[in-house]
C-alpha cells in the first residue's frame, strides 16, 4: 500500500465525507434522470447534482463532503440516502456515521477482551454442523471440529492471528475458496459495518491498519466504503478430504451488547453437500 493516509481516521468526520464521496463519485448523471452534459471533469455526481436531488444547498453539502462540522437532521440524511439511491444496510451505516459524526467521543475508554461464554462452548460442543464464534472485527474465538476442520491448518495459528478475514488474504486462500474475491468483498464489506459503530477501537485500528498495510487488495476494497450486515450469507470451499463445499451461512448475535456472532454453516438436505458434510464429519468421528 503506498498511500500514508490512516485506514481508519481519527476524526468521525472524515468518516462521513469520504462515504458520501465514494457514493457521490459512482453515481452517473443518467443513473439518476439527469443529462451528462459535455466536459465533464469529475467522476459521477457534481456535488451541486446530488445538493439538488436531495435538496439541500450546495454549500451545506459541500461542507459534509468536507469533513467540516455540520450535525445534518435525519430528514437531511434519508434525502441524501435516497439521491444516492442507498440501500438498507446503506442508510443504518449513513446514520451511524453522523450520528458518531454528532457527539464525537474524546475521553479515553477501557476495552474488555471479547470472551465466549461457557454456555456457548458447551453448545458450540454439541452442534452437529459447522459452527464458529466471530469476535465484531472477525476475529474466529472459538469453533466445534467441524468447524476447524474448515479453517484447516488456520486453526493452529497463535490466538492474535486467527482472523477470519486476514485467512481469506492469505497466500493459499485462492486454492482452497473457489469465490476467494467475492467472500473478501463481503467480509471487508461486514467489517467495516463494525469498525463504523466504534472507530476507536483498538483492534479495529490494528486490524484494518496491519491488513491496509499488508494487502493492497485490502486496501483499494477499503477505500470504496462498501457495508455488509453480518446476518447471512454463501461460503465456497475447495476441502482437501472431501473436494468442493457450497453452504450457507447466517450468524447469531451471543447476548452482550455489542458481542461476538455464532456463524453456524449448513447445507440443504438430501444435496451433494450435505452428503460431503456428513463425510467429513465421518472422517473425523464427530457425528
Amino acid at each position: 500500500m503506498t498511500d500514508s493516509s490512516p485506514a481508519i481516521s481519527a476524526d468521525p468526520r472524515r468518516e462521513l465525507a469520504d462515504f458520501l464521496r465514494t457514493r457521490r463519485t459512482r453515481l452517473r448523471p443518467e443513473d439518476v434522470g439527469l443529462e451528462p452534459g459535455p466536459r465533464r471533469r469529475v467522476a459521477g455526481l457534481r456535488r451541486e447534482e446530488l445538493a439538488l436531488l436531495a435538496g439541500v444547498s450546495t454549500d451545506y453539502y459541500q461542507r459534509m463532503e468536507q469533513g467540516r462540522d455540520v450535525r445534518p437532521s435525519d430528514q437531511v440524511l434519508d434525502a441524501l440516502a435516497r439521491a444516492l439511491g442507498f440501500s438498507a444496510e446503506e442508510t443504518r451505516h449513513l446514520h451511524g456515521l453522523a450520528a458518531a459524526a454528532r457527539h464525537p467521543v474524546h475521553l479515553p475508554r477501557t476495552y474488555e477482551p471479547e470472551e465466549v461464554p461457557d454456555t456457548t462452548l458447551r453448545l458450540l460442543r454439541d452442534m452437529t454442523s459447522p459452527a464458529l464464534v466471530l469476535g465484531r472485527f472477525l476475529d474466529v474465538l472459538a469453533w466445534n471440529p467441524l468447524g476447524g476442520a474448515l479453517l484447516g491448518e488456520f486453526a493452529r495459528q497463535p490466538q492474535r492471528e486467527r482472523n477470519l478475514l486476514a485467512l481469506f488474504l492469505g497466500p493459499e486462500a485462492d486454492r482452497a475458496c473457489p469465490n476467494r474475491a467475492a467472500t473478501v468483498a463481503e467480509l471487508i464489506g461486514m467489517l467495516r459495518t463494525q469498525v463504523a459503530a466504534d472507530p476507536g477501537h483498538p483492534r479495529a485500528v490494528e486490524l484494518v491498519g496491519e491488513l491496509a498495510v499488508g494487502s493492497d487488495e485490502f486496501a483499494a476494497l477499503w477505500a470504496l466504503h462498501d457495508v455488509v450486515e453480518p446476518t447471512r450469507g454463501t461460503l465456497r470451499l475447495d476441502h482437501p478430504r472431501v473436494g468442493e463445499l457450497t453452504l450457507d451461512w447466517d450468524a447469531y448475535p451471543i447476548p452482550g451488547n455489542p458481542g461476538p456472532v455464532l456463524m453456524v454453516c449448513t447445507a440443504a438436505e438430501g444435496g451433494r453437500d450435505a452428503e460431503r458434510l456428513r463425510l467429513l464429519a465421518d472422517l473425523l468421528d464427530v457425528r
